[in-house]
């Protein structure tokens, strides 16, 4: 699946960096094609054989769900190379009807509403983490695959407003991002903590689990919060930073026009099948 994915954004983006090189450069095929590949160290590689074994190697997985995958998927700008990747038939007769959907588009339109958006996040990552869902998961694959696609699922809901992928247009304005990037990490600072000093095992099933390396449970659980603590928290810095800087800058305080601009034009062209 994750090949035939990249294989469709491939396909489209080839096209589209031949008409519109300065909005589709090579590096957004780049950023893309790394959000597969992190997907499938995620969820197909030897983090998927070990995260029964070891909360620190679950947590990885996690935050490679939750941040890497969904930011650089974003990124690559997916949503027109989908549709141009995929054979006319089907962009016609399927994506066609959906995008005219007057069902489905207040849907989407709420989907990606950033209060909708960080609340949702925030609720599957405290509402997982409960012990008695988080063993749930460990307990069983159909519960560890739903944990994942709500994680993934709510981390593209979460993330679309950050990365706002063209040629979507953003519901607040873009200085707004800073708190709302701060308000995620201190929430995640806050279950990290849990984690690292609750002083007893709060996922007793690790406890049954083989020893790697001689860890005990407990030290395993506290590496596992230091890893959500720490790295996590620079994925919520660094951008918030990043936009901070960039809307102080005296060209970020300068709003384009919207009608009859450039990215008018070009979202004309790129649609044109």
């Amino acid at each position: 699946m994750l090949l035939i994915l990249a294989a469709v954004y491939s396909r489209g983006f080839a096209r589209l960096h031949r008409q519109l090189p300065d909005r589709f450069p090579i590096s957004r095929l780049g950023l893309f094609l790394g959000g597969t590949a992190t997907l499938f160290i995620a969820i197909a590689s030897p983090l998927e054989e070990l995260d029964d074994v070891l909360l620190q190697v679950h947590m990885i997985q996690h935050l490679l769900l939750m941040i890497v995958a969904p930011a650089l998927l974003l990124a690559g700008a997916p949503l027109i190379p989908m549709v141009r990747g995929l054979p006319i038939s089907i962009a016609k007769s399927v994506v066609g009807p959906i995008s005219r959907s007057q069902l489905l588009r207040p849907v989407f339109h709420w989907l990606t509403e950033p209060f909708v958006c960080w609340i949702a996040f925030a609720l599957a990552t405290w509402g997982w983490h409960t012990p008695a869902a988080f063993q749930l998961a460990l307990r069983s694959p159909l519960a560890h695959t739903i944990e994942h696609a709500c994680f993934f699922g709510t981390a593209l809901m979460f993330w679309w407003p950050v990365v706002q992928p063209w040629p979507s247009i953003a519901r607040w304005p873009r200085w707004t991002m800073v708190p709302y990037l701060l308000m995620a990490d201190m929430q995640n600072t806050a279950l990290a903590a849990i984690l690292t000093f609750a002083g007893r095992l709060l996922y007793p099933m690790y406890a049954a689990a083989p020893r790697v390396a001689g860890v005990s449970p407990l030290d395993d659980q506290v590496m596992a919060g230091v890893i959500m603590w720490v790295p996590a928290s620079l994925f919520y810095l660094v951008p918030g930073a990043v936009i901070l800087m960039r809307y102080l800058s005296p060209r970020g305080m300068i709003v384009p026009p919207r009608i009859g601009s450039q990215s008018d034009a070009e979202f004309k062209l790129a649609a044109r099948t």
